[in-house]
């Protein structure tokens, strides 16, 4: 059966309390960039520890880590990329010691998520993110332009040095996709952004340790057929982000769990279907009133909701 977990920052953060209290016991973790001593690395097995620790002592398991050391060379294959891997080497191996089994990365380069307007009016007031491409500034980027064949070529590179340690350390490795799926944008390409480039990421290396991260609000705007997609990868799948949107890639808002394009309850039967049993997470919630859009998507108040409305989809499919 799937667990619902959420991010939980590796400070603590008012985030700890409310999810302990909507009935979340498994926490998405970052990595702990503002706790270390001289000397140490956030990826390095001390502060992973101290890390750990936290959350356990809140009440929390670590399911999954869901941050990246820096691997813009690796990505787009400049010297020094080999330093770079050899963090992420370094990082699973530790996570393997510390018994956190998944690990969710992406392979956008020059910049991560992309959203055009962080405050974009939605239900009773609430605000949403939203995209629009011809509003992505000019300026996203002072990268080169790099296609699409070449990011293939340098995110085969990287595998095949990182999937032996990750299957020596047991920890499974989630691709994100490109949020928004659109390539190129302002002359970057981007490759994970359709069902078949999933498909194709999966047949690069037949590792164990070689998955997906199903970010619905992604693959959503990618297939009009959401279930299907999810009973195809199967057991690839190995981590959730539970979200909707409206709209297509050029041009689509973030949406209330329940008010998307995407069929939550088929997607529910659709994991419970493939027996998924990993960790499913809300993302890119509202922001309401009463609560701050500071860090937009991730404001408190609306991942209760979100809880709310992911526990009772559970509930209602696995009784059946």
């Amino acid at each position: 059966m799937i667990e619902i977990a959420e991010m939980i920052s590796p400070e603590p953060s008012p985030v700890w309390k409310l999810a302990k209290q909507a009935g979340v016991d498994a926490a998405v973790g970052g990595l702990p960039f503002n706790d270390l001593a001289d000397g140490e690395a956030a990826w390095d097995y001390a502060p992973l520890k101290r890390m750990k620790d936290r959350y356990e002592a809140a009440g929390y398991r670590l399911a999954v880590i869901e941050a990246r050391p820096p691997l813009n060379l690796a990505k787009r294959g400049l010297p020094g990329r080999d330093a770079e891997i050899e963090t992420v080497c370094t990082l699973l191996e530790n996570m393997g010691k510390l018994g956190i089994p998944v690990w969710c990365y992406e392979w956008m380069t020059d910049f991560n998520w992309v959203r055009t307007d962080l405050a974009k009016p939605s239900r009773g007031g609430s605000v949403v993110t939203s995209f629009d491409a011809a509003d992505v500034p000019d300026d996203i980027t002072d990268g080169e332009p790099i296609s699409e064949e070449e990011l293939w070529t340098h995110l085969e590179y990287f595998l095949k040095k990182v999937l032996p340690v990750a299957e020596r350390a047991g920890v499974r490795l989630a691709m994100h996709p490109d949020d928004p799926p659109l390539s190129p944008i302002r002359g970057v390409g981007r490759i994970m952004r359709s069902v078949e480039n999933f498909q194709r990421l999966l047949d690069l290396d037949p590792s164990p340790m070689n998955g997906i991260t199903l970010c619905q609000g992604n693959f959503t705007l990618m297939t009009e057929d959401l279930p299907g997609a999810i009973r195809q990868f199967g057991d690839k799948i190995f981590f959730v982000h539970f979200r909707d949107v409206k709209g297509d890639p050029s041009h689509f808002e973030e949406t209330w769990h329940d008010a998307g394009k995407t069929d939550m309850l088929a997607c529910m039967r659709a994991y419970k279907d493939i027996g998924f049993d990993g960790v499913l997470r809300p993302d890119h919630v509202p922001t309401v009133e009463g609560d701050s859009n500071d860090n937009a998507g991730y404001s408190a108040f609306g991942r209760l909701y979100a809880i709310g409305y992911i526990r009772g989809l559970q509930q209602a499919v696995y009784a059946e």
